[in-house]
This record gives C-alpha cells, structure tokens and sequence, in this order.
C-alpha cells in the first residue's frame, strides 16, 4: 500500500466547489469562542459539501489568521454569514424551510444513532459555546435536539469534534456521494 501525493487526491479547486452541488445542511456556531473550533467546522464542512457555515454572537469571522490556521483556507471555499443573535440566523433558516436541530444534551433529545433523515429535506445544526452550550432561547427555538451517546466520564465532547461526527451522520443520510 502505498499513500497517495497530494496531486493525485483530485481534490476540488475553491472554484469549482463553489459550483457543486452542496448537502443540504447549514453549520450554525452559536458563540463558539475557539478560533480553532471555528477554523475546524469550516475545514470538516468543505470536506463533505456543506451548504454554509453561520457565525453567531462572539464567534469571530474570517480573515482571521487563527481561524485560517485550522481552516488552512476552507474559510474562502465555503460560504458563510455573520449574524449578531443566532435567533435571526434560526429565524431566516426556518423561514427558508429548514429543520433546525441544536446539538444539545436536552429533555426529550434524540440520540444522532436514531436520527431519521428526509433525502429531500433541508437541515441546520446548532452547535454552542465551548462551556455553556448553545443557548436556551435557541434550544427553544429549534425544531429539536440531537445528543451524540457518549460513554465515558465526560459529559461533553469537544466543538469542532462534535461538528465532524455531526456533519458525516448528514453526509451518509444525504448525500449521493457517500456510496463512492
């Protein structure tokens, strides 16, 4: 076995992943503090064709030399808005007909393993700050919670490790790529 150069990955070009097709998901950081955890989602959400990244409240935006350090430059080939209350992001997504799940340990939550995926509906998830979560108000307004089952003594999993477990879940439920 012999690992394969970076030349022969066939990888897309910033624009020519533009012009693809994207899974239908939205990546919603809900004051995601880490400028790691922020460069992370964007690097896992060009990986599997992720519509778009929204940043909310104190997570900070590109250009940023942190962001892009984590990022290594899937900040410019994935879309992505600033909004100041992740409500208004919640509220534009709704209104454009998505489901909304906050990634959220939560009453009544359903576990990512039993998640059943619509091919031909339009997704959004929520992941929060580093420590205290995503924001009630905005667990409030989603249409429900996703719990990843963990079975260990911590009671949470890193941000930017939970958005790549997250995003791949949305990957094999709906993209036809997934069978290559």
């Amino acid at each position: 076995m012999r690992k394969l150069k970076i030349d022969e990955l066939n990888r897309l070009s910033t624009d020519e992943f533009k012009q693809a097709d994207k899974l239908p998901l939205v990546v919603v950081l809900d004051n995601v503090r880490s400028l790691h955890n922020v460069g992370s989602v964007f690097r896992t959400s060009d990986a599997y064709l992720v519509e778009a990244v929204y940043l909310c409240g104190i997570t900070s935006t590109p250009p940023h030399a942190e962001i892009h350090k984590s990022a290594l430059g899937a900040e410019f080939s994935v879309d992505w808005k600033y909004f100041e209350q992740t409500l208004d992001a919640v509220a534009q997504l709704k209104a454009e007909g998505y489901t909304v799940f906050s990634i959220e340990q939560a009453q009544g939550s359903t576990m990512l393993t039993d998640l059943q995926l619509d091919p031909n509906g339009k997704y959004a998830v929520i992941l929060g700050h580093e420590v205290k979560g995503v924001q009630q108000e905005v667990v409030n307004a989603s249409d429900g919670c996703i719990e990843l089952p963990q079975y260990g003594t911590k009671h949470s999993l890193n941000v930017s490790v939970t958005a790549g477990i997250v995003i791949w879940e949305f990957f094999r439920g709906l993209s036809p790529l997934n069978s290559r």
